[in-house]
């Protein structure tokens, strides 16, 4: 029984974003209300409030599974492997993956809801916290995995997330203003390699 309520609870959770985000990427995201929303998806605003308790969230919790990803790619990396070298791998892997959260994805949908975002202050605003929370995390596993002093570990963490977003930033804005992925490719890798070169030499260490 835990099992289905968990199932439906997943699939009530994501029909409110399907329903939020169609309504924002047709409208704009601020001129949709939550009333609006909670109607489309045929819930009550109570219930709406529950699973998204911002109307942000509506449209953040897609890249929820990323808040974490550079901790977990710390903790996965192989033994041996500085952790610099993890997270640039990991970005790389990101770009051919044609990965979202890089910003080099020009499927229709995703490009969309990328154009949206750089659009909203509110939203942008939003990435800002999940940010810090993907700085929180990492300079935890830097903490416990390569013994990174706390300071040295905040300090990194930072730097590392900051040239990411920035990295996802400029390839998003790319293709919003009309180049595509395959084209953007080889530059946004160029990009990437020479931003954690510019880590590495300044982390060197850690």
């Amino acid at each position: 029984m835990t099992g289905l309520r968990e199932r439906k609870k997943r699939r009530t959770h994501e029909a409110i974003s399907e329903a939020a985000i169609a309504l924002f990427l047709e409208h704009g995201f601020d001129q949709v209300s939550i009333t609006q929303v909670a109607e489309a998806a045929e819930v009550s605003r109570r219930t709406l409030f529950a699973y998204f308790p911002a109307k942000e969230d509506l449209v953040v919790h897609r890249f929820a599974d990323h808040e974490t990803e550079p901790a977990r790619v710390i903790r996965a990396r192989p033994p041996g492997t500085a952790p610099i070298e993890a997270l640039r791998d990991n970005f790389l892997d990101g770009l051919r993956r044609r990965d979202p959260i890089t910003g080099l994805n020009d499927i229709p949908e995703i490009l969309a809801l990328s154009g949206m975002i750089l659009r909203t202050p509110a939203l942008v605003a939003r990435m800002t916290r999940f940010q810090q929370g993907a700085e929180r995390a990492l300079a935890e596993a830097l903490q416990e995995t390569a013994g990174t002093p706390a300071l040295a570990a905040r300090v990194a963490a930072t730097q590392v997330v900051a040239v990411e977003w920035l990295l996802a930033l400029d390839n998003a804005r790319r293709l919003t203003e009309g180049q595509t992925a395959d084209d953007r490719f080889e530059k946004a890798t160029e990009e990437a390699e020479q931003a954690f070169a510019l880590l590495t030499e300044g982390l060197a260490g850690i």
